[in-house]
């Protein structure tokens, strides 16, 4: 009779040690899947890297110019920072705001709308060369008839005219060199053909 009773007090022991076991792994699991969820949220790459001090990357450069507030909101809509801060070499021709106000408002609106976002990241990517292409190589392009591959998947035309190079059409008014690569401001949105 004791050997029955040992062995059913081992036995209720034992149920209780893994039942206690499983509920502490399982309050583990809870909280490691309520930190994977938080962190899933926060914004991760290279875009999001706090750099004081040095040379200034596309999307830097663009986010400390006040003339380029729509293009960043833009680029933040369509979640393609990241792209814009790769080591490169890239060459970004960015329209100011002024370019922007061509649009029509509610097309832009439209544009910044969650379900619209692929759309804008076209957009965007048709405004980046995976290539470094400063002032006198788009010359040479110009020259040459060449073609900019964009990272749209689109080609732009580079022309020169009265001493004035555009891109996709549109006049490239400033160059400003970056860590990266090239950012040429542009007068006008640079549309896809397709």
């Amino acid at each position: 009779m004791k050997t029955l009773i040992k062995s059913l007090l081992l036995f209720a022991f034992l149920g209780c040690f893994v039942a206690c076991n499983n509920s502490a792994k399982s309050s583990e699991d809870n909280a490691s899947q309520t930190t994977t969820n938080d962190t899933s949220n926060e914004k991760t790459g290279q875009a999001f890297i706090k750099d004081e001090g040095g040379t200034p990357n596309a999307l830097q450069l663009a986010m400390q110019s006040e003339d380029h507030t729509t293009l960043v909101t833009a680029v933040q809509a369509a979640g393609v920072e990241n792209a814009l801060v790769n080591v490169g070499p890239l060459t970004v021709f960015a329209p100011n705001n002024t370019a922007f106000n061509k649009i029509d408002e509610a097309t832009l609106n439209d544009l910044l709308k969650p379900e619209n976002k692929g759309k804008l990241a076209l957009i965007l990517t048709n405004h980046v060369a995976p290539s470094n292409f400063p002032v006198e190589m788009l010359k040479k392009n110009a020259e040459k008839n060449r073609k900019l591959y964009m990272a749209s998947g689109e080609y732009v035309e580079v022309t020169q005219q009265d001493g004035d190079l555009y891109v996709g059409g549109t006049k490239i008014i400033a160059t400003v060199n970056v860590s990266n690569g090239w950012v040429h401001i542009i007068e006008d949105v640079i549309l896809p053909k397709n």
